[in-house]
């Protein structure tokens, strides 16, 4: 069993994207596997003569994602159970993490792009690599091992 020290550990690749912190990423642990996805109402159907509402609590991400797709959106940033947006009439769409699906589904929506996969990774702060990187190296080659091995 490896532990992981301080100046190392794990974050999803969700969180990294989002917040952006000043951290190495060192390695895919390959677990927690979920996805990053833009899901509605079954009947929903992009009008894009308007903008589109999006609900999310990844607002950094699902800003990059339209933008790459040049389509204007309004953002509204909420925490907590966002599937309920659409069933309100706040947002068109939702961008929010889906690992079965099953939530989407009890709420009466679907999934209709995903963004990106999501899983944990190993990270690293930046000063702490460098003082530490004999000690941190070891800890992601040993890890590194592990993953390989459950593949």
């Amino acid at each position: 069993m490896t532990t992981i020290q301080p100046g190392h550990s794990s974050k999803a690749k969700d969180i990294l994207l989002e917040y952006n912190p000043d951290v190495y990423e060192l390695l895919d642990l390959k677990m927690g596997k979920c996805r990053m996805a833009v899901a509605a109402k079954k009947d929903f159907r992009d009008n894009t003569d308007r903008t589109l509402r999006v609900a999310t609590k990844f607002s950094n991400i699902a800003a990059k994602y339209y933008a790459e797709k040049c389509r204007d959106i309004d953002i509204i940033h909420l925490n907590g159970s966002i599937e309920i947006a659409p069933i309100l009439g706040l947002s068109d769409v939702i961008v929010d993490i889906v690992e079965t699906g099953k939530t989407l589904i009890e709420n009466d929506l679907v999934p209709f792009e995903t963004i990106l996969p999501i899983s944990a990774r190993l990270i690293a702060n930046k000063s702490s690599y460098q003082f530490k990187k004999e000690t941190i190296e070891a800890v992601r080659n040993g890890l590194s091992k592990q993953v390989s091995e459950k593949e």
